[in-house]
Order: structure tokens, then sequence, then C-alpha cells
């Protein structure tokens, strides 16, 4: 089977980027040997979890293209290496016809990235001067690539705000009045209606996405939203109302799972975390905009009659206006969506190469290394030609899907079932209601529910300096065990019922909010952009963000009524979850911070290889491990220090004894000589 790339025809795509980015037809590409030829014949050809698991304790990263003359130093690369936990792999090297190997790293890194070939001898006949094509442009680089994620993370606000906004018109009069006081039963249908939608278009999207790309696919997404917004808002009874959620469910649920996937592919490994934590930021910032948008909307029923006249101009626009606001920010983020870039990975695995690439130059043109954009590009096209190899495009169904990725499988859908399980939409949905039930009149409870929107808003933002330095685990530890905690308390004050329950209750709602936005609000939809291989991230996002709509539509669908029947003691199945939750992370879920996406194979590979106690121990382990290793290179610094203040101190010893040498710099050096001379640098306390 040999190489032969997708036919490039996109002069007719009414959606290109030509029109902003100026992105050049893609030339073609020769193969200049069989790709057949470019691996061994195995009798087992996929790339899975279970059969890499088994001897991947010492696996060698030259399989990912790397040079192995790398690794030739011995103990001291290795003990480079440690200065990061997982960004320890070495670069790939690209092929390059008629030249040999040389001793010196500049040159080898130069002729590297002049290489024209990938490692299947594939030429690329395009253009790879990048600095010459952002030249032209003045929107690149860094700013580019915070801006592009800043503006998607405001595409997933839709739901936040259609989230929040239910909630509070739930606590209306005048809702109440004009659909006839509809009980416990038709709230909670209604309300989780959404998330049918949600689940089923989240199911469509990996078909969609992997067709159409990903920037389309966001705009879809935000159509579909406009349709159901607008239904909802102009609804003559309930039924319309019940299709509109249902609309824009099916919008959420496709912004929701393209989104994460868009963005883990367009941000630098370096700043992943952050770039699709800011994501869920977006979701609470629409979110603490919709519950005071109610807040001061519920006052328009206090204007004459309006309570008492359901029917009334007034008592429609008091309803009628929040609901509205969302149709008018989604057709101003739709337009926007038009002059947003594709995703890189996506081009490159339809062959649009010199799309591709040129993409890649703009997202990198803040790198220091101006040849991080083709050093990226080979990477990538390496990846996903091993990935056609090992996984066909017409065998990357469902059932590959099931059958060779269980173990990512189970943490990205695990990961987004216990955010929902874990009681986030008891709060979000039903929070004024919740505040109620502790003693808030109604305009007290929407004031604290906007309070409490603020609050969890700020919560989801330490995420974005520390996901990418603490890592997933210890974050979603943290978070799960803070909620667990909490609900435990708003259950015991309810049940106690004292004076002082409505204060302590709405103190630990607050808390509990800020600890699920700062780990089990952003983490799972990082996670579950991650977990995957190009060649079935689309479906495995697809499937996690389903799972998650199943659970927020079983927790919406459940909550009025257990919250009806048993009051207080609701709160404790969330608070099992949390606590379950922390198992399963410490168990099943690796740490893949820093990791570039196409080498996230390696990770799982090497966390499932170790036994499960091992696993559990492992982060303390891990701990004292690195406290070890800071120990260690400090001390070979100081070594090294040592000995080249002491050859220098030598030296001038000899010119001292031939003429007169005064003070100078050399008399510093001599001072810090001694000063480490008198300096225990063995000690293991420094």
């Amino acid at each position: 089977m040999s190489y032969n790339p997708l036919s490039n025809n996109t002069g007719q795509d009414p959606f290109s980027d030509h029109n902003i980015l100026s992105i050049e037809e893609p030339a073609s590409v020769h193969a200049t040997e069989p790709l057949t030829d470019s691996f061994p014949r195995q009798e087992q050809s996929h790339f899975d979890d279970d059969t890499k698991a088994n001897g991947s304790k010492n696996f060698r990263h030259s399989e990912f293209g790397s040079s192995s003359s790398d690794r030739a130093d011995g103990d001291d690369d290795d003990d480079d290496a440690d200065d990061d936990d997982y960004d320890r792999f070495d670069p790939i090297q690209f092929k390059r016809s008629g030249e040999g190997g040389g001793d010196d790293d500049d040159d080898l890194e130069r002729r590297s990235f002049d290489s024209f070939t990938d490692e299947f001898g594939n030429h690329y006949a395009i253009d790879f001067n990048n600095k010459a094509y952002t030249s032209k442009l003045t929107f690149k680089g860094n700013k580019l690539v915070y801006f592009t994620s800043a503006f998607v993370s405001l595409f997933v606000s839709l739901f936040g705000y259609e989230q929040g906004v239910c909630s509070g018109i739930l606590a209306f009069d005048t809702f109440n009045g004009f659909f006839n006081s509809p009980g416990p039963a038709m709230i909670g249908f209604v309300i989780s209606i959404l998330e049918i939608g949600a689940m089923v278009s989240s199911i469509l999207v990996a078909k969609i996405s992997d067709t159409f790309g990903r920037k389309r696919t966001i705009l879809l997404g935000t159509f579909i939203f406009m349709i159901g917004g607008a239904l909802q808002s102009f609804c003559p009874n309930m039924f319309v109302f019940a299709v509109g959620r249902v609309f824009s469910g099916v919008g959420v649920g496709i912004l929701s799972t393209i989104v994460p996937s868009y963005q883990c592919e367009i941000s630098p490994s370096e700043e992943r975390g952050k770039l699709v934590c800011g994501e869920f930021t977006g979701n609470i910032t629409g979110y603490a905009l919709s519950v005071w948008v109610d807040y001061f909307c519920y006052f328009i029923q206090n204007v004459g009659d309006t309570r008492q006249n359901p029917h009334s101009f007034l008592a429609h626009l008091s309803w009628r206006l929040p609901l509205f606001i969302q149709v008018a920010i989604a057709f101003v983020l739709f337009i926007g969506g038009f002059f947003i870039v594709e995703s890189p990975r996506w081009l490159l695995d339809n062959d649009m190469d010199q799309q591709g690439f040129n993409v890649l130059s703009l997202l990198y043109d803040s790198h220091p290394k101006s040849t991080k954009p083709k050093s990226e590009f080979f990477m990538i096209k390496n990846s996903i030609l091993r990935e056609r190899k090992m996984t066909p495009k017409s065998e990357r169904t469902w059932q590959h899907l099931l059958r060779h990725y269980k173990k990512r499988v189970f943490v990205a859908c695990s990961s987004l079932i216990f955010a929902q399980l874990n009681g986030i939409n008891i709060i979000s949905y039903y929070a004024p209601s919740v505040f109620q039930e502790a003693g808030f009149d109604d305009a007290g409870a929407l004031l604290m529910t906007g309070v409490n929107g603020i609050i969890y808003l700020l919560s989801t933002i330490p995420p974005w300096f520390l996901v990418d330095r603490w890592g997933r685990r210890p974050i979603l530890i943290s978070s799960g065990l803070a909620m667990g905690i909490c609900l435990i308390l708003v259950s015991v004050f309810m049940l106690l019922n004292r004076s002082y329950t409505a204060s302590v209750v709405a103190v630990l709602v607050i808390i509990y909010n800020a600890s699920f936005g700062f780990g089990f609000g952003p983490i799972p939809f990082l996670l579950s952009g991650e977990s995957y291989p190009l060649s079935v991230r689309s479906k495995g996002v697809s499937l996690a963000v389903a799972c998650n709509w199943l659970s927020n539509f079983i927790v919406g669908l459940c909550a009025p009524i257990m919250r009806h029947n048993i009051k207080w003691a609701m709160y404790l199945f969330p608070a099992g979850s949390c606590f379950i939750s922390i198992v399963c992370v410490v168990l099943f879920y690796p740490e893949t911070k820093g990791i570039e996406l196409e080498q996230i194979d390696e990770i799982f590979d090497e966390f499932y290889s170790i036994n499960p106690f091992k696993r559990v121990v492992g982060s303390f382990d891990m701990i004292l491990h690195r406290r070890k290793r800071m120990r260690d290179k400090q001390s070979r610094r100081l070594h090294a220090k040592y000995d080249r203040l002491n050859n220098g101190h030598q030296q001038q010893q000899q010119q001292q004894r031939s003429r007169d040498y005064g003070g100078g710099a050399r008399d510093d050096d001599a001072f810090e000589l001694q000063a480490l001379n008198d300096m225990d640098y063995e000690d293991r306390d420094i």
C-alpha cells in the first residue's frame, strides 16, 4: 500500500481561511519509498492499551523517530532528562538523503530541520519558509493562540448561560403562572431534555468533525443553538419550550465536544492545560452572566400587577428577555467563528499540508526556535502516517475504539461522569431552590446565586497556572475531597435546621462550587481531549462527552424528585460519588502534563505497567524522588562550579609567579572558590 494523499479540492470551500490567512493551496506529496516497507511485518497491527502495557516498562523513545545518537551520552543525559517528570522525549529527527550523521549537535539540528522528507521517505514539495509567510501578517504567535483559545471558550459559555438562565426563571412567578405551575416531574423533564439532545449530537460530532473539520463543526453547533434559543424565547406553550431545549441541547452537545478537541490541537504542549482550562472559565462566564441577568429581570415582576397577570407584556419580558439574550450572544459568536483558524492536525490528517504548515507557522511564530513549525509539522505528520499504517481510516470504527483503547475510554468517560455525579448540576440547575430550602426568600435566593456565580467564575482561574505545574491528578484529588466534605456538611446542617443553617449552607455551597470550578469542572474536558491518538480522538471525545450528557440528564431528572422526597439526604449521594472519584483518579488516571499529544501513548503504557499498589504510593514516592533529584542536581552544579573555578585559580597562581598580577575579576573568582570550599555541598539538607 503506497501513500496516496487525499484530494485537495478546496477551491470552492465557502468556509476556507484564505480570506484572512492567505493560506496557499497544498502541494503534492511524493512517495520516494513504499509506506509498507517502512515497518516490519507483524501479526498485530494496532496500537492498543492491552497489548502495549505488558512491555512498556523499558520503552524506547527511538520508535517515535528520535535519533539513538541523542541518547549516547549515558547517565548525564538521564540526569538532565529527570529535570521534568515527563518532558524527556527526544526531538524527532528527519531523514536527509545522501548525508551521513555528524557528531556536532548544532549541525545535526540544522540538517534535521533542513530536511524535506519524513521518516517514511515521503518528499514534501511545499514551502517551509515560515518566516516569509508570517512576515506578511500581524496577528500571529502568542497573540493568535491566546485570542483564539479565549474566543472559542466563549462558545462553551452558551451552555453555561443556558444552564444558569433556566435555574433562575424557575423561581419567577410570571414563568410559573404562564405555564400553570408545572410540578417537579415536569420541571425535571423539561430541564433535563436538553441533555438528551446534547448526548445524541455529541455522538454525531465524531463523523461531522472528521469530515468537515473542527471550524465548520463549531459554526454548525452555534447555528443550531440559535434556533433552540429562539424557540424558547418565543414559545407559546411548554411543548415548544421543550423542543427549543432539545435544539439548544444539540448545539451545546456539538460545541462541548468539539471545542476541547480543537483547543488541544492548536495549543502548545507546555500550555495546553492552561488554555483548555480557559474553556471551562468561558462556560462559567456564561453561567455567572445568566444568574445576574435573572436577578435584575426578576424585579420586572414588581412593576404594577405583573405578578398577577402572567400574560401581560412585562410578565413576558421578565422571563423571555433572559432567554433571548443567549440568542444575541450566539449570533455574535457565529459571525466571529468564520475568522478562526482550522485545526492544523485536521488539515495534515487530510493531506492539506501547505495549509497545515501555514497554520503551524502562525501559531508558533513567537517560539524561540524559528524551526519549531517545521519540527511540529513532521512530528504530527509522522504520527499520522504511523496511525494510517497501524489503523487505516476504514478501520477507525467505534468497535475499534472500544476494543483497543479500553483504558483511555474509561479515563475519559469516567472523569466526565464523575463531574456530574459529584453533584454540580444539583446546585447549578437548582441553585435558587437550594438557597430557598436553606431559608432565603426568592430575591435573596437569586442574589446568593449571583454571588455564588461570581466566586464560581473566579475559582476557574487558578487551574490556568497550576494544571501545567502541579499536574492533573493532584488537582482532581483535592477538588473531589473538598466537594465531598462540603456536601456532607450541607446534609448535616439541613438536618439540624437551626437559625444559622441558611448562612452556613450558603457558605458551604459557595465553597463546593469553587472546589468544582478548581478541579472536576475543567480537568475532565482536558483529559477527554488529550487521552486519545488523532486516529480515534474525535470518536473518543464524542463518547466521553455523550457519557457526560447522559449522566447530566439522569441527575437533572432525578434531582427535583429526590429533593422533594428525601430533602437533606439527597446530598449524601453526590458526596459518596466524590470519594469514589478520588479512588479512581489515584488508581487509573495517568499524569499527562507537558506531553505532546503524539506521545500520550507512552505515558499510558508506562502508567498501566505499574501495579495498582505502586500507583497509590507512587504519588508520595514521586515527591520524595523529586526532592532527592533537586538536591542531587544542586550538588552536581556546585561540583562543576568548584572544578571550573579551581582550574582558573591554578592558572592565576601560575601567572602570578611570572608577573605581578593585580586585583580584578580573578579576585572575585578566588573569593567564590573559597566560599565553595567552606560550603558542605554534599550535605543532603541543601
